[in-house]
């Protein structure tokens, strides 16, 4: 995380060149207030976060604060070679000392502008350093409770601030009479809040404005995903039932006879029916093939004689009487016009008395 922290000027003098060079006390050990959205938890007023001595004055934080970058205010991003020469004023000395709960390093303001500002009574600091922030509820050696710890500070600038948040004491000493600033030029109390990761001076006022709009955008954001999730589903339900639709169209479709197949099936039920018939003169109006079967096997051998089998069985016995049926010549010969078996035990009586009744018409002698 990337953030900034308030510290001071001492020792200051102006040299032949009319730069200023001075001593600075910067990042500070113990517990700093930080505005929640300064440190990317919005949803917290209030952070107090702990800066353990063993991680200031470890030699790589040291090391850090070595000969980096001095600006007039903070830029909007970390200082580097791609911008350093469009915000730096100045910079810091080589050599890294403890004072105290303090770091003291010596430093150089070289651009006239930012050394006016500092005549001016613009003459606190405020460090711009990236850290690891570990959220976890602690006490510091002073008995202050705590909501993080700062670990692995690594320093890339110093800006020139009007407040600091390492109080009155990180401020550029004076080698000239102290201006008093009039009311209207009286500088205004500023917070550092980061905004979509770029940190912005604000007054105090301004802080709890952005604390706000951040709330309400995080609520936005969380509403949104809320109807995004059950739009989600509303179209996941509707092509569920778009779906099924499509699967009883397609089974109606499937269900669907051409007229070849019905013509075929008007034959196949024509030609059971005369089967039927060929073996026993029923009426089968009505039924089914399978009725047909059954019935026509009852007709020949009796209920009993298919009591509890299957419908494979009846299908079976039915093939068995058709087959009995076409190997019979005399029964097949007899049957009428229209597919019609003669009346049972006619023995060919039914055809005798027709001829009988035919004579009166003549014929072939």
């Amino acid at each position: 995380m990337h953030i900034t922290d308030k510290v001071s000027l001492g020792d200051t003098r102006l040299n032949d060149s009319g730069y200023l060079e001075a001593f600075a006390l910067t990042a500070r050990t113990g517990i700093q207030q930080y505005l929640g959205v300064e440190v990317g938890r919005p949803d917290l007023k209030l952070v107090n976060v702990y800066r353990d001595e063993k991680e200031v004055f470890s030699k790589r934080s040291l090391d850090s604060f070595s000969k980096i970058p001095m600006t007039n205010d903070h830029p909007g991003q970390p200082v580097t070679a791609a911008n350093w020469k469009q915000v730096a004023v100045g910079t810091t000395g080589d050599e890294v000392l403890r004072d105290g709960e303090y770091l003291k390093i010596g430093l150089k303001i070289t651009d006239g502008d930012a050394v006016a500002a500092v005549q001016a009574g613009k003459r606190e600091l405020s460090v711009g350093y990236s850290c690891e922030l570990v959220w976890e509820d602690g006490e510091a050696p002073d008995g202050t409770k705590y909501q993080a710890k700062q670990t692995n500070i690594i320093a890339d600038h110093i800006a020139i601030v009007q407040r600091g948040r390492a109080g009155s004491r990180a401020s550029i000493g004076d080698s000239w009479p102290q201006h008093t600033p009039t009311p209207e030029e009286k500088p205004m109390t500023l917070k550092t809040v980061t905004v979509d990761g770029i940190p912005v001076e604000v007054t105090d006022q301004g802080a709890v404005v952005i604390a706000t709009l951040q709330g309400r955008l995080a609520d936005a954001a969380t509403k949104l995903s809320t109807i995004e999730a059950a739009h989600a589903t509303a179209m996941a339900a509707k092509d569920a039932d778009l779906a099924k639709k499509d699967a009883e169209i397609d089974d109606l479709k499937a269900k669907q006879i051409t007229d070849a197949q019905i013509d075929e099936r008007v034959k196949d039920r024509g030609d059971l029916i005369a089967k039927a018939k060929a073996i026993h003169d029923g009426d089968y109006a009505g039924k089914s093939d399978a009725e047909i079967r059954k019935a026509v096997v009852i007709a020949k051998i009796g209920d009993a004689a298919i009591a509890g089998k299957t419908d494979a069985y009846i299908d079976a016995r039915f093939d068995l009487l058709v087959e009995d049926a076409a190997k019979d010549p005399v029964r097949q010969h007899l049957i009428n016009q229209d597919g019609k078996p003669p009346k049972p035990n006619d023995n060919g009586q039914q055809a005798y008395e027709q001829r009988l009744n035919d004579a009166w018409k003549g014929g072939d002698k």
